[in-house]
């Protein structure tokens, strides 16, 4: 049975031009970047090379700009506690919004716990903040301000730029998770009050357990390990740098096929979204009609279980995703939807489909012939 894969916001297929140049990093090429002898030597100039490659994706300053992590979640966890260890003095108000990753929510809550004040942002329907509630939310004692540039389960974008700007005029930090942004849609600091940006490997075809936080030179923020003095004192721990060789290689890959990848997911995700309206009866978009990731469907098909569908699509070779990979499993509803207020009903009804660059036509149309029949078929149960 051919199967075909649609959840690519969750993770994707490690592309083949990384995996090649990862493979000397697994075998001879397995010295330690901190050596100071030829092999460690040549293991640095690979790691600043790498460096140099996550500079050029999201148009930063200097290689010394980024920190590299084991994932996305290290890297919002680095800026979010690295702001309020380093900023506690000044104060302890945290902005953030109520759709974040749970990277950044929980992250938030444990810091709430410990004294911290957090303030969540509404959205609309759409996942969409009111940059009007920002300016009045920020105080003399906010010390961070942390908004994603799109979500992981609506792919709705936000407007980042805005909100930096605000933030930036208040002289309080501006942190922007671009997990899901990165590789998909131009991600940039230039010219915008972004002070910290997290990014993440497989996300963008590279390989697992690698990630980078972009750090705006001048900005300080406090280490979470004890440890050795790598990543300039912010990162302790020998780098991974068979995988650190694969993210900076598949940023490169991102960067060169910005547009065509952009242009050709867009068109496979808007013909899923018009096959669905003229085959399947009460199904309707969840996140902003054009300000969303070229990617990204989010569907609610009316009278089923959005994990009923998932699991029957797997069962035809169809894998799409239930809201967020993060919380498989989890009993919990969708906080994303929840917060955009949308119905109990609509929430739980709700599939994810994100394509990616190995997704073809072929791929679609198959979709569209077998799933009104897996539809009617559960609703018929």
């Amino acid at each position: 049975m051919k199967t075909i894969y649609c959840d690519a916001n969750a993770t994707t297929r490690l592309d083949p031009e990384v995996l090649q140049e990862m493979m000397p990093f697994l075998t001879e090429k397995y010295g330690n970047p901190s050596s100071i002898h030829a092999l460690g030597r040549d293991a640095k100039k690979y790691l600043s090379k790498a460096r140099r490659q996550v500079v050029a994706l999201i148009q930063a300053e200097s290689p010394e700009e980024i920190v590299f992590t084991s994932g996305g979640t290290e890297s919002d966890n680095l800026a979010i506690k690295g702001t309020a260890e380093r900023l506690k003095e000044k104060g302890g108000h945290i902005i953030t919004s109520s759709v974040e990753h749970s990277a950044v929510l929980n992250t938030c809550r444990a810091l709430n716990e410990k004294g911290y004040k957090v303030t969540y942002l509404k959205v609309d329907e759409f996942g969409l903040i009111d940059p009007d509630e920002l300016r009045e939310k920020i105080g003399e004692k906010t010390i961070l301000v942390t908004i994603m540039t799109a979500n992981n389960e609506t792919g709705t974008i936000l407007p980042v730029e805005e909100i930096s700007s605000i933030a930036s005029a208040q002289g309080v930090l501006f942190h922007t998770d671009a997990v899901q942004a990165a590789g998909k849609i131009p991600v940039t600091v230039k010219g915008k009050g972004v002070d910290m940006i997290s990014l993440s490997s497989h996300k963008i075809n590279g390989p697992k357990g690698v990630g980078a936080l972009y750090v705006k030179e001048g900005t300080k923020i406090s280490a979470l390990h004890s440890g050795g003095y790598q990543e300039s004192g912010r990162r302790a721990g020998t780098e991974n740098l068979a995988g650190i060789v694969g993210f900076g290689k598949a940023c490169e890959v991102a960067l060169k096929n910005l547009d065509k990848r952009s242009l050709k997911t867009k068109k496979l995700r808007d013909m899923l979204f018009e096959g669905i309206k003229e085959h399947i009866g009460g199904a309707e978009l969840n996140g902003h009609i054009s300000e969303r990731l070229p990617n990204t469907l989010n569907i609610s098909f009316r009278g089923i279980e959005g994990e009923s569908l998932v699991r029957a699509m797997d069962l035809e070779g169809i894998y799409a995703g239930a809201g967020s990979a993060c919380k498989a499993g989890s009993p919990e509803a969708s906080h994303v939807l929840e917060a955009m207020g949308l119905s109990p009903e609509r929430v739980r009804s709700a599939v994810r489909f994100s394509v990616d660059k190995f997704n073809s036509e072929e791929d679609i149309s198959e979709i569209i012939r077998k799933l009104p029949g897996i539809v009617s078929r559960i609703r018929d149960l």
